[in-house]
């Protein structure tokens, strides 16, 4: 990677506090990585990375957004923008423990959640492969 990574896996994202804490103080850019929700009045699909801009808890980083969006375009990387009203991330989490890094939130287009999730293997490569560019940016 082109900078010191830092990852945290957490799967309590639902509940409000999955990455209140572990991240190093001098931390500048949180990518926050978790399902695109997919259905009725959604941009997300289940071939290509989503990109939220902004969710139930209010807009990402619009300049780590735009890195990512653009990242994605060099190379040619399918990917929707999208808005999750109804929905909570990590970058919530760290922003609401008072974390002062710019966030953004991608990940794979998911059909339903919880019980039973959807995908298809473009979705999962091309979130890949974003992460990848992200890295070596």
């Amino acid at each position: 990677p082109a900078q010191t990574v830092t990852t945290v896996i957490s799967n309590y994202e639902e509940v409000g506090h999955g990455a209140a804490v572990g991240f190093p103080a001098n931390l500048h850019e949180l990518v926050t990585i978790d399902m695109a929700a997919i259905g009725e009045g959604q941009n997300s699909d289940e071939f290509s990375v989503g990109i939220c801009v902004k969710d139930a808890g209010g807009p990402y980083h619009i300049d780590l957004t735009r890195k990512l969006r653009t990242l994605a375009d060099e190379a040619n990387i399918p990917y929707q923008t999208d808005i999750y009203p109804y929905y909570g991330s990590d970058g919530e989490a760290y922003w609401r423990a008072g974390g002062a890094a710019q966030v953004a939130l991608i990940g794979p287009g998911v059909s339903t959640s919880h019980a039973y999730e959807r995908t298809h293997t473009d979705s999962l490569l091309h979130s890949a492969h974003l992460i990848a560019r992200y890295l070596l940016s």
